[in-house]
């Protein structure tokens, strides 16, 4: 695992070829696996394949979202907050397991935020989504992830660059 999170980085860039559903299906067995808090599962899954609907969906946010439309795979990822008071956390790990699945397997990803941002002046990014993909009203959304085969390769970040002053150990 720590060698996958040495290389991960987002990918924005993906070649065109559509992802084998061998590895969609493990991509879904990733969130489905996904710890959440007091096993309550409060997590919801919408995978989106339709290349004008990930056109749509790329258009979910002003900035930081467009690249989705060159994505072969597009993850939604919500929650039925009153199923569990932390269900951002329960998305949040949700989202980044399968990431780390999807490199695992030779693809790409980046995560688009979607909770507390706007479409545009009068519309959520939220509420963009539940109107593109007729979501229930019930779900929260928290994020959407691209998914794919990189058409590009950021460089890894070295070791020398973490931000090792973060870490304290027995107080601050």
């Amino acid at each position: 695992m720590i060698e996958l999170l040495r290389i991960r980085r987002s990918v924005r860039k993906f070649e065109s070829r559509a992802i084998e559903a061998e590895k969609i299906e493990l991509l879904k067995e990733a969130l489905l696996r996904s710890p959440t808090s007091r096993g309550f599962n409060p997590w919801e899954f919408v995978f989106v394949d339709d290349p004008a609907l990930l056109k749509e969906l790329s258009r979910a946010k002003k900035h930081g979202s467009s690249f989705l439309k060159g994505a072969p795979l597009g993850i939604v990822i919500c929650a039925d907050a009153a199923q569990c008071d932390v269900w951002i956390e329960n998305c949040s790990i949700a989202s980044i397991l399968v990431q780390m699945t999807a490199l695992s397997l030779g693809l790409g990803s980046c995560w688009i935020q979607i909770r507390l941002r706007a479409a545009d002046k009068t519309t959520s990014s939220e509420e963009y989504i539940r109107r593109t993909l007729s979501l229930p009203g019930h779900l929260s959304v928290l994020s959407m992830i691209a998914i794919g085969y990189p058409a590009e390769q950021p460089e890894p970040m070295e070791a020398t660059d973490l931000p090792s002053g973060k870490i304290h150990f027995n107080g601050w």
